[in-house]
């Protein structure tokens, strides 16, 4: 019961580390060009490094929550809970990995209104690598890697009949639905509805936090 409540609270965190972090991130940065965005993160320093700073502090919570889900559903399937775990580590890891694109945007972003803000120079090349394509794309490598270890972690919480099955199947079709919008950036697909496919998960994982605490506790 005590680790079932551990994994509700770390369920929970995650949800909520996540969501901080790239709200953060998306108010600092904000949808103009590479040059707006190098001038928004100048003058937003502190929120970028917190962002930056829970993203990290989220890719434990990550990892945390892989190793208790394999604590509480190895018993279902030892190989899908190792593959599912190495997913998760593997989720945990590229996050992290892609936070490196966001530190370096901080300095360059001062050196970039240091130097005036000049128009067609190494600083939007380098800040469309450093935001485009070490911090976004491995956002997306590592949902990818979370959507196949929730597919296989709400498989064995099927299974394992610690949550009823309208939850564990609510949570399987939800990252499911996920995976498309996932799929589609990786391909650099432009998919406008990605964050009405993302809500029923959004969702789901506040109610199985909730409830998985809620069972622990009783």
């Amino acid at each position: 019961m005590n680790t079932i409540r551990l994994l509700g609270a770390a369920q929970l965190f995650v949800f909520g580390a996540s969501l901080l972090s790239e709200q953060l991130l998306k108010s600092v940065v904000g949808s103009g060009s590479i040059s707006d965005t190098l001038v928004n993160i100048s003058e937003n320093l502190f929120r970028m490094r917190i962002s930056n700073l829970v993203a990290l502090l989220n890719c434990l919570g990550i990892v945390i929550l892989g190793v208790l889900f394999y604590i509480v559903l190895n018993e279902q399937n030892k190989t899908l809970a190792l593959v599912a775990l190495g997913c998760f580590l593997a989720e945990g890891i590229t996050l992290a990995v892609s936070k490196i694109g966001a530190y370096g945007l901080i300095p360059l972003s001062q050196e970039f209104v240091t130097a005036g803000a000049p128009e067609s120079s190494y600083y939007q090349t380098l800040g469309d690598f450093l935001y485009n394509g070490v911090d976004r794309k491995g956002y997306d490598i590592h949902m990818l890697f979370f959507c196949i270890g929730g597919i296989l972690w709400y498989y064995l919480l099927y299974l394992s009949g610690y949550v009823p099955p309208v939850l564990s199947l609510w949570g399987l079709a939800a990252v499911c639905l996920l995976s498309i919008p996932v799929l589609l950036a990786l391909l650099d697909l432009e998919f406008l509805p990605a964050t009405l496919l993302a809500l029923p998960y959004a969702s789901f994982e506040l109610v199985l936090g909730i409830w998985l605490i809620v069972k622990g506790i009783n």
